[in-house]
Formats: C-alpha cells, structure tokens, sequence
C-alpha cells in the first residue's frame, strides 16, 4: 500500500472535515483552541500535508459534534 498522503481516500477525508467544521460555524483557530492545538496544525491538515490517524480523527469527530462513523 502506497504510503503517500495524496490519496484520493485522504483527500475525501480532508474534505469532510472542512465541510465538518464549516456547519460547526468554526474557524481553524476555534477548532485549534478546542483541541489543545495551533491554527498552522488545522491549517496542515485540511491542506492535505498531514496524516490523521484515528485518536485525531476521533477528536475532531468530538468538536464538530459528529459521529467518528461520518468521517469513514
């Protein structure tokens, strides 16, 4: 399996968690403070340069008040 984040899986993945933040009515640096985190960390991972694995994923899921399954 290709290691690379520039998967089409990432990708689907990034993109449901902007669409996740915007209807939690959030800006990156909102969502980074709820997160212990920095804007520039949001920021990485909604361009896509970061991984996610799943204690972030659930995380996320957490604050934008969303089941962890609608991010799978």
């Amino acid at each position: 399996m290709d290691k690379t984040i520039f998967t089409k899986s990432h990708k689907d993945l990034v993109n449901r968690l902007i669409k996740a933040r915007k209807a939690a009515k959030l800006r990156q640096i909102d969502a980074a403070k709820k997160l212990g985190r920095t804007q520039s960390y949001i920021s990485k991972i909604e361009a896509g340069q970061r991984r996610i694995d799943t204690v972030q994923l659930k995380e996320f899921a957490s604050i934008y008040k969303k089941n962890l399954q609608d991010f799978i």
